[in-house]
């Protein structure tokens, strides 16, 4: 995949943005050490935020809970630092649950967009999803008449952001309101990489409904960027050499032909015709120019009939995942 296209643009599912088909996630940023196993300080925050804003990718994913509120006060001191945003720059950000209660009804949801803006230095947002509802207290408040959803599709309507989706981790959870709801996009993390397809169902069904999809985490919570030799994590948690194994054998795949598997793990992504964008996590500025050298890195097919051949789970990745937004 050439560079050119790489930057190109695309229209975002039935919405009127334009987005590049890489989006940068920016929770590590904001120094969650228990989920990626290091830390991030401010100034490399800032820093990591600078060159995504100076770059060619015009799409950013951050969270109002991500950190703690901190991935969205770096971004914001940035935005701050330059006047504004970019021309043409696409943000998307997520109405979050109360930390403490977990409580999720639709003051809660107002109150989630108003923190998000105050501390992005916005007065609007570009895309806003509904995050993580199976790690509410109850599903009621959010999906009831009236609830988060309906506050999130009002946030639309006072134009407060121009498309609305779902972000979320848990597929069983996500398909009943992708059905109930017309959300313009969603956001899958984990469940569409080369060692996992657990979103496969959900990929059909927004494809059918004319849902943009954008694919998180393309490198398995990092280790198919950073390799099994010095990152033994999957998905955000501590791997055992058993849970590592499909990894290694991606690994050796890659080696035969001379490809970094950081880039067959986000082209894996990237060549889906279903997956409008690829959110990639970075916490440092030379990850930005990495992201865009493996987007364009040339892989032969004799190396994607290999890495394609090879099993791959269905099952819910994190399902054992203790979660910790610090």
């Amino acid at each position: 995949m050439g560079e050119t296209q790489v930057i190109k643009k695309r229209r975002l599912g039935r919405t009127g943005l334009e987005v590049t088909p890489i989006c940068f996630g920016t929770s590590g940023l904001g120094d969650m050490p228990s989920t990626y196993g290091y830390s991030v300080d401010e100034e490399r925050g800032r820093a990591t935020v600078r060159a995504i804003l100076a770059g060619p990718v015009n799409f950013l994913d951050t969270s109002r809970n991500y950190a703690m509120g901190r991935s969205e006060q770096r971004i914001g001191a940035v935005i701050r630092e330059l006047g504004g945003l970019p021309e043409g720059f696409v943000v998307s950000t997520k109405l979050d649950r109360d930390m403490e209660t977990r409580e999720f009804d639709a003051a809660r949801a107002r109150r989630s967009l108003e923190e998000s803006l105050k501390a992005l230095h916005l007065d609007r947002v570009q895309l806003l999803h509904l995050h993580d509802p199976e790690h509410a207290a109850d599903l009621g408040p959010i999906t009831r008449k009236g609830g988060a959803i309906a506050e999130l599709f009002r946030m639309k309507e006072e134009g407060l952001c121009d498309a609305v989706g779902l972000a979320a981790g848990r597929i069983d959870i996500m398909m009943p309101m992708l059905k109930d709801w017309e959300f313009d996009a969603l956001i899958t993390h984990n469940r569409f990489t080369l060692t996992n397809r657990n979103a496969l169902p959900m990929l059909e069904l927004a494809k059918e409904r004319g849902i943009a999809i954008l694919n998180a985490a393309p490198y398995a919570g990092g280790v198919l960027a950073k390799g099994t030799d010095s990152f033994k994590r999957y998905v955000y948690q501590e791997a055992s050499a058993e849970v590592l194994d499909p990894v290694r054998a991606i690994e050796a795949v890659c080696a035969r032909h001379g490809v970094p598997p950081g880039a067959a793990a986000l082209q894996f992504s990237m060549r889906d015709p279903r997956v409008s964008s690829t959110i990639c996590g970075v916490t440092r500025p030379e990850r930005v120019t990495q992201t865009l050298e493996w987007a364009a890195f040339p892989i032969p097919d004799a190396a994607w009939d290999e890495l394609l051949a090879l099993p791959f789970a269905t099952d819910d990745p994190e399902a054992t995942r203790v979660y910790d937004p610090g």
